[in-house]
């Protein structure tokens, strides 16, 4: 249940990672020196020849549901979510773009000064030129989590596996963090996460991976190496798949 074993060569990857993730020790926003870790990650992979798609939350910032909770109409709190995940991708391509890596953000809601509008062709053609892709304001829909928008981004994009980033090295059958005696899957399957309602991505998204036999490799942002160790055979993640 806990044995690793490397997966298989990847030619082009789609790397999620939760806008919380870029908070560091802070409590809301952007913390410089998370965010340069997490690009050198990806610069890590990038120098294995990998193709490289993004996808950021922007929960560090604001969160729709949460908007909506309070109060604020639903529809208007996404977007407004949809906007704070622009901000993260800005930040990553500058991150990036000083460690001399070519990167576009490329938007789902048009915002040209700042940004590519989203068109798939296009896209596809900045990763056969290796630049790193970064896709914000998710899907451009309301009621659709970045998750959802990792899953469809990286479908359209005919990308090998899904890495979903986390704060623990793989799906457990428990709360690691409360249950030392919890169990680290290696490899499970989609209907099994939706059925034992294991909390990796929302329903919608496991869904979407499931009809299109899309791998989702969640793994730690806080373990040296990250997608590179993992690539090479090395790190503990878990592997979702039919």
């Amino acid at each position: 249940m806990t044995q690793d074993s490397p997966i298989q060569d990847y030619n082009r990857i789609m790397i999620k990672v939760s806008g919380e993730a870029l908070m560091g020790d802070r409590g809301y926003g952007l913390n410089p020196a998370t965010v340069a870790q997490v690009a050198d990650q990806i610069k890590e992979v990038h120098d294995l020849g990998i193709e490289i798609c993004v996808v950021i939350g922007g929960g560090n910032i604001f969160r729709g549901i949460a908007g909506s909770a309070q109060g604020m109409e639903r529809t208007t709190a996404d977007y407004m979510g949809m906007l704070a995940t622009v901000m993260n991708a800005l930040a990553m391509q500058s991150a990036l773009e000083g460690l001399n890596i070519n990167t576009r953000v490329i938007s789902a809601i048009r915002m040209d000064e700042v940004a590519e509008p989203y068109i798939r062709r296009r896209a596809v053609r900045h990763l056969e030129k290796k630049r790193v892709c970064i896709f914000a304001a998710g899907t451009g829909n309301p009621y659709f989590t970045t998750d959802t928008a990792a899953t469809l981004r990286a479908s359209e994009m005919a990308c090998d596996a899904l890495f979903k980033g986390t704060q623990v090295d793989g799906i457990y059958d428990s709360d690691p963090k409360t249950n030392p005696d919890a169990k680290r899957y290696s490899r499970v399957s989609y209907d099994e996460v939706l059925h034992k309602n294991l909390k990796v991505m929302d329903a919608s998204a496991i869904a979407l991976a499931r009809d299109n036999a899309l791998p989702i490799v969640v793994f730690s942002l806080d373990t040296e190496g990250g997608v590179a160790a993992i690539l090479k055979g090395q790190g503990k993640h878990t592997v979702v798949e039919p």
